[in-house]
């Protein structure tokens, strides 16, 4: 119960609300899809936090803006282009006023047997009447059959 106590705490201490200023929030722990893949991207600027997941299969963005954490559908069709473990290079999510594109590189490693790596990553956030945000990011994708 203490250890399950003090991991809550310092999940708490270190996972901020707002990432460098920005309306953009860290995720707790997020868990592997029961079936696909999901890439887990990290932010790469001074605050490092887990700020989006994606699952490839349905195509969803998870993240956390204004302290909310929502999932948007991907909204492209991702036809025609190539894809890896299920993932296009760029991809469009949107829900409400929010849109949100996605670039990122997946890289299949030899060392990495049930999922790649994600080099770099850039996360753009469009919501309407306001700023828009440019994360860059870098990651891991995570695969279950």
């Amino acid at each position: 119960m203490t250890i399950a106590l003090l991991l809550a705490l310092l999940q708490a201490v270190v996972t901020p609300a707002s990432i460098d200023g920005l309306p953009l929030g860290a995720l707790p722990q997020q868990a592997l899809p029961t079936k696909g893949c999901a890439a887990y991207l990290f932010t790469t600027g001074e605050t490092r936090v887990l700020a989006a997941m994606v699952t490839a299969d349905p195509g969803s963005l998870r993240i956390a803006l204004d302290g909310t954490i929502a999932d948007y559908p991907r909204v492209d069709g991702a036809s025609g282009r190539a894809a890896t473990l299920g993932f296009t290079p760029d991809a469009r999510f949107a829900a409400g006023d929010v849109s949100a594109t996605l670039d990122m590189r997946v890289e299949q490693r030899a060392t990495l047997g049930q999922g790649a790596a994600v080099p770099t990553a850039t996360l753009r956030i469009d919501r309407t009447g306001r700023d828009t945000i440019v994360v860059p990011m870098a990651g891991l994708v995570g695969c279950t059959n």
